[in-house]
């Protein structure tokens, strides 16, 4: 919050119509691999059916760093985009800053309250108000596997992370990349979380939603670290910078076994013509079976002026959340629909996985926020966990205790 605040300071709220064509909606997001590409083209599409005019506004990164800081300086030019993909804490930031529209006539005629879970619901309004639409519900605590390769390394898929060495150093003696991953902030999170997530939902709450000062300095704590440090050694030499689809390529190409990423990993199988359960399996991180760490893609609606471009918008929330948009996104993106009964049909065994689960984890406390994917704690919370993570991932003298120290001390000061 402080963060977006304070480099808010100088906005001025007047916000003008940039635009000159009647019922115009310029989206900002980051939705830009060959999955991701298909899947905000359909949308697209259907606003283009409605008769308004879709303004593409893509800013590559998987985690949206870039175009959070595009979305910042155009609000700080009094000229934000009427939508914008925006998740978790940071869309309560906004809507504290009074940038945001109010969604209520939408998702009344919608039946937005019975349709979508209550955790979804939840993140999408500000104050009791819908401010936002989500397009899905991802499941990031997943290990997307080449059979082939664990096939002619005789390895077997790691329910655990202590199997994962065992299993990891067979697949390197038989001359493969155990693990392919991306050297980015957001993506050393990701493999981070899904290593804690093994010590339980209790730890993990206290540790990332609680911030417990106790338990970011526990024993458990210092042993996620001394894995996450093992696991560095299963990564091939050139991962710094790589991004995650990239690294997701390293496996449907026989390159490497596995890889550590949320569900969107499954739209990079499918562009691919990969077939869920023959070309490639999906299984939750090793540990994680009883649990769903989620991320929830939405786009927030920002205010803008004129008619036209407000009925634009509002129609842009409607067909969000309809049901041809749900299916036809998420076969697309590898995610779940964020509306509640669905038809299953067309989608793949990975899918039904992740529905069954996110649904019997919501009744059981294992419905869990994700840290890496701003679903969990504040921008800048998130920030300092993502500096101490990375800088550990990469400093082969850093031990896990100093790690450890570091980590408690960032998020105590980013509170």
């Amino acid at each position: 919050m402080k963060k977006l605040a304070l480099s808010l300071t100088a906005v001025a709220f007047s916000i003008s119509a940039a635009t000159t064509h009647a019922g115009e909606v310029e989206v900002l997001h980051w939705w830009t691999s060959g999955g991701e590409a298909a899947s905000i083209n359909v949308l697209k599409g259907l606003m283009e059916e409605e008769g308004h005019t879709w303004k593409d506004f893509a800013v590559a990164g998987g985690a949206g760093e870039s175009a959070m800081t595009v979305l910042k300086s155009r609000a700080i030019s009094g000229n934000p985009p009427a939508s914008a993909q925006i998740k978790g804490p940071t869309i309560q930031e906004w809507g504290d800053l009074g940038f945001l529209t109010n969604l209520d006539d939408v998702a009344k005629k919608g039946d937005w309250d019975v349709v979508l879970p209550q955790v979804v619901s939840n993140t999408m309004k500000h104050e009791g108000h819908y401010v936002a639409a989500p397009v899905n519900v991802h499941r990031v605590n997943w290990l997307w596997a080449n059979p082939e390769v664990f096939r002619k390394s005789g390895a077997s898929i790691p329910t655990t992370w202590k199997q994962f060495i065992t299993e990891a150093d067979k697949i390197k003696a038989a001359g493969f990349t155990p693990l392919a991953h991306g050297g980015q902030a957001w993506q050393d999170a990701t493999l981070f979380e899904a290593i804690a997530l093994e010590k339980g939902a209790k730890f993990y709450n206290s540790a990332f939603i609680g911030l417990s000062d106790t338990t970011l300095r526990s024993e458990d704590m210092i042993d996620v670290f001394r894995t996450f440090k093992k696991v560095r050694g299963y990564v091939d030499s050139g991962f710094s910078g790589r991004d995650w689809n990239i690294a997701t390529s390293m496996v449907i190409n026989g390159d490497a076994a596995m890889q550590i990423m949320g569900d969107w990993a499954k739209g990079e199988f499918t562009a691919a013509g990969k077939k869920a359960g023959i070309d490639y399996v999906c299984y939750p991180a090793p540990g994680t079976s009883e649990m769903f760490t989620f991320n929830i893609d939405s786009l927030a609606m920002f205010k803008v002026k004129g008619e036209d471009n407000q009925k634009a918008q509002q129609d842009l929330a409607r067909l969000i959340l309809e049901p041809e948009f749900q299916e036809t996104f998420n076969l697309n993106k590898g995610s779940i629909p964020a509306r509640l009964n669905m038809s299953r049909e067309k989608f793949d065994t990975c899918a039904h996985s992740s529905m069954d689960s996110f649904l019997a984890s919501s009744s059981t406390g294992n419905l869990l926020p994700s840290m890496a994917h701003g679903m969990a704690a504040s921008s800048m919370v998130q920030g300092a966990i993502y500096d101490v993570v990375t800088n550990y991932f990469n400093d082969e003298s850093m031990t896990p205790e100093v790690a450890v120290d570091k980590l408690a001390r960032a998020v105590k000061a980013s509170m």
